[in-house]
């Protein structure tokens, strides 16, 4: 079974494929790389359990130590960068069609590259998704396909029904 990568670009895309193969090896599936900061980067890597078990800290560190390595010997920044890890967290960013056809039902933002239909910010309710297009029924009644290579963003809202599905998952 192929794991579907997120989509990302620049210096993000290098260093996603430096990592993903290492954080896959463990057990895991990477959600997002993104990096800000100009004077000491900060390279953010968001990543799931495989087995979609909760994400503890133990499960940071591992991936911190592991991917750590990785980014030393492969040097993609040549200035004094940190690493953080965490978990994509209930609002997650909405990243590869398997969260897209999860959180169906669940209300989204999604802000794009470029404007589709006269503009860039979406927000409604996630139908689904496959490689190439998302759907959404915005607020506002139309349903929407925006291409996922044009997003810039998409993430899901915390809404009270978001969280209750969450804690209902937990037990699973």
């Amino acid at each position: 079974m192929t794991i579907e990568r997120p989509r990302h670009e620049g210096l993000d895309a290098r260093i996603a494929d430096l990592v993903a193969p290492t954080i896959e090896h463990l057990g895991y599936e990477l959600v997002r790389v993104q990096i800000s900061g100009k004077e000491r980067p900060t390279v953010q890597i968001m990543a799931d359990r495989a087995d979609g078990a909760p994400f503890t800290v133990e499960d940071c560190e591992s991936i911190s130590h592991a991917v750590g390595a990785v980014l030393d010997v492969a040097d993609p920044i040549k200035a004094e960068w940190m690493l953080e890890v965490s978990s994509p967290g209930i609002d997650r960013p909405l990243t590869r069609t398997k969260d897209w056809e999860h959180y169906a039902g669940h209300v989204a933002t999604v802000e794009m590259l470029i404007p589709v239909e006269g503009r860039k910010r979406f927000r409604g309710i996630v139908l689904g998704a496959d490689l190439d297009n998302a759907r959404l029924r915005l607020d506002e009644g139309p349903e929407i396909s925006l291409p996922r290579d044009q997003m810039r963003r998409a993430k899901l809202v915390l809404t009270d029904e978001l969280i209750a599905a969450t804690t209902a998952n937990k037990g699973n």
